[in-house]
């Protein structure tokens, strides 16, 4: 009995309770300025010559709720929140059950959102699962309720939800993937559109059809079992033949896309979240190059074409400033939405010996420094042993130098030189220049063996390119409010690392890699696509077993590609030219109109013209090179030799 009273005691204080918050909230409401539920979360993207590419709305249109196709609405209402004429913002019985299940797991797994507590939480509140978020989704939702009537809230969720590909509100989803106007959608078309926002990724029909229809077909299920289409109807259904249009009035890059998700990852670095970017009305002003991103996109379509599984990561970076030019995280990004560029981490290969040679030459050793080339086994502290073997185990069998061994890609010379300088060194470079990734003191990590992200990767080729001065790799270069207030802009940031002496020294070796001078045992990697090329580059080859990397540069333009698969999976065919080829076409076409692009010799740098594999005098001009050295180290041979004297002050 006392138990009962105490029930009975808790009963009527919770019912009080709520009835005096009740009153309150409304006493808030009604008093309290509107909420703003017409903001349609347009966002604005500029390119680096302030020209709009991108609307997160794609247009600013709104659809006025008499203009949206009423099965549309119904389909909306039957799959999202059935009840959402009849309740006050809640769902009881859905709220009851997902309450069971979180208390059960102890975490909060499901959810019963009604359409009203949906709007509040794109338009004001982040997308995480806490209690703190759900007290404030609810107060908002009651706020919302009263303020508005229901056509009203589900005129604003309809013009605000997220579509998948940019798509934010009907007007613009019904437009991109049906090329349609929202009241002229077919009972099928309006089925799929209000199948997209429980997954936008995964159940637009432009990423993926299949889901998209199955999505549908559970719509339509809803609709029937709403009792908003007859059995008839249900039946008759088709979406066999639906046409796609999957097009914006803008620009249709098929990489484009993962440019602005690598935007999207860089905001959530300077604290301004996807929720914030979606309701905001904010204007970003990006580096975004689009002469050069869509040479690269060109250039990568129209090369690895035959191989419909093959992936592709690739940046194009400004040395001087740091700025992200162009980038590509994947070949269709409506096909796969995960940015290769921005998150996956791959094996670097043979791109890595640059970052070793630096060591080297800033640890004494010179261009014409030798080591044998032939096939060795390292014993490694005496417990274990290495044996690392040259691409398909050609050896020159004889001494090379250090130039020959960049424009062969000498695996042998390379570990030797690791293990001289000790495996500390190569990790302590990759530091130095900016390159983030924890990589291990080991011999393979000279043959690239570590995984590094593409764009943490740019950032200490980046400080090659620039003559020594390492940055902040970026693609925003400012953001507005709707107002034109700045609330962010970026300061370039930059200082000297590196000796530049030894980068000159080092960018002349890789400009070698195309050299027919390198005849001997191999040839150059890089000299297939030396007939393509005009202008003096330097560059890096990299290959793995399941990775094909290239990198090349000037004082203008610095470029990474990377080709592989998603599972790992090992080449069956010799991709390579692949790489090089799209950094070749690339490079050539963005830089058409550019000259003397080439690095200008430091005052503190000698050439001397030595044979190209050997480093000795030769009098074969085919097989001559200039080599560089620091003044002073240069060997001592005749003053006629020398073809680049000290630089008077």
């Amino acid at each position: 009995m006392r138990f009962f009273k105490y029930l009975m005691k808790v009963a009527i204080f919770s019912f009080l309770a709520f009835i005096i918050s009740y009153i309150g909230i409304n006493i808030y409401a009604m008093i309290s300025p509107k909420l703003n539920i017409t903001n349609n979360g347009t966002y604005y993207l500029y390119d680096n010559e302030d020209n709009l590419v991108y609307q997160g709305s794609s247009t600013s249109s709104w659809a006025n709720f008499e203009d949206i196709d009423e099965d549309l609405i119904n389909a909306v209402i039957s799959i999202e929140d059935k009840k959402f004429y009849s309740h006050h913002g809640f769902d009881i019985l859905r709220i009851g059950k997902a309450m069971l299940t979180n208390i059960k797991t102890g975490y909060i797994v499901q959810g019963a959102s009604t359409i009203t507590q949906q709007l509040v939480k794109n338009l004001y509140l982040d997308f995480g699962k806490t209690w703190k978020r759900k007290i404030k989704e609810a107060f908002l939702t009651v706020i919302a309720e009263i303020q508005y009537d229901k056509n009203d809230i589900l005129e604003a969720y309809l013009n605000t939800i997220n579509y998948g590909n940019g798509n934010y509100g009907i007007s613009n989803a019904s437009l991109y993937y049906f090329n349609k106007d929202v009241s002229d959608l077919t009972l099928e078309e309006a089925i799929i559109l209000a199948g997209i926002p429980k997954s936008p990724n995964k159940f637009n029909p432009v990423s993926n059809y299949e889901e998209a229809i199955k999505r549908a077909q559970i719509v339509a299920k809803a609709m029937l079992n709403n009792q908003v289409i007859s059995t008839v109807t249900y039946n008759n259904l088709n979406f066999n033949n639906i046409n796609i249009y999957g097009k914006t009035n803008q620009n249709n890059l098929q990489m484009l896309m993962y440019y602005q998700d690598a935007v999207y990852k860089e905001l959530e670095g300077l604290g301004i979240s996807k929720s914030i970017l979606e309701s905001g009305s904010l204007k970003i002003y990006t580096n975004l190059d689009l002469e050069k991103q869509t040479s690269l996109e060109k250039n990568i379509l129209n090369t690895i074409s035959k191989d419909k599984e093959l992936q592709v990561a690739s940046v194009i970076v400004d040395p001087e400033t740091g700025k992200i030019e162009a980038l590509t995280g994947g070949v269709d990004y409506t096909l796969s939405q995960y940015n290769r560029a921005t998150e996956s981490k791959r094996q670097v290969g043979s791109t890595i010996k640059p970052i070793l040679y630096y060591s080297a030459l800033e640890n004494n050793l010179v261009s014409s420094s030798k080591f044998k080339s032939e096939y060795t086994i390292f014993n490694i502290n005496n417990k274990e042993s290495y044996s690392p073997t040259n691409f398909n185990d050609k050896y020159a069998n004889k001494d090379i130098t250090m130039a020959a061994a960049i424009a062969f890609s000498d695996n042998i010379y390379a570990v030797k030189t690791h293990l001289f300088l000790g495996v500390d060194s190569l990790v302590k470079t990759a530091k130095k220049i900016g390159i983030k990734e924890e990589l291990q003191e080991i011999p393979s990590l000279a043959l690239g063996t570590g995984e590094i992200n593409i764009l943490d990767y740019a950032t200490g080729y980046a400080t090659f390119a620039s003559g020594g001065y390492k940055k902040e790799l970026y693609l925003i270069r400012k953001i507005e409010d709707k107002d034109g207030n700045i609330i962010y802009k970026k300061k370039e940031k930059k200082s000297l690392v590196l000796n530049p002496n030894y980068v000159y020294i080092l960018n002349e070796l890789l400009s070698n890699t195309t050299s027919s001078a390198f005849k001997d045992y191999t040839s150059a990697t890089a000299s297939t696509i030396a007939s393509k090329l005009s202008r003096k580059y330097a560059i890096k080859t990299g290959t793995t077993p399941t990775d094909y990397y290239t990198v090349g540069y000037n004082k203008d333009d610095l470029m990474l590609i990377w080709l592989g698969y998603d599972d790992n999976r090992e080449f069956t065919s010799n991709y390579g030219y692949m790489a090089k080829n799209i950094l070749a076409d690339t490079l050539e076409e963005i830089q058409i109109n550019l000259t003397d692009n080439w690095y200008e010799t430091p005052q503190n740098v000698v050439g001397i013209v030595l044979d190209a594999v050997t480093g000795e005098v030769t009098n074969d001009s085919s097989k001559a090179i200039i080599y560089y050295y620091l003044k002073g180290s240069e060997p001592a041979i005749s003053k006629e030799q020398y073809v680049i004297e000290t630089k008077k002050d």
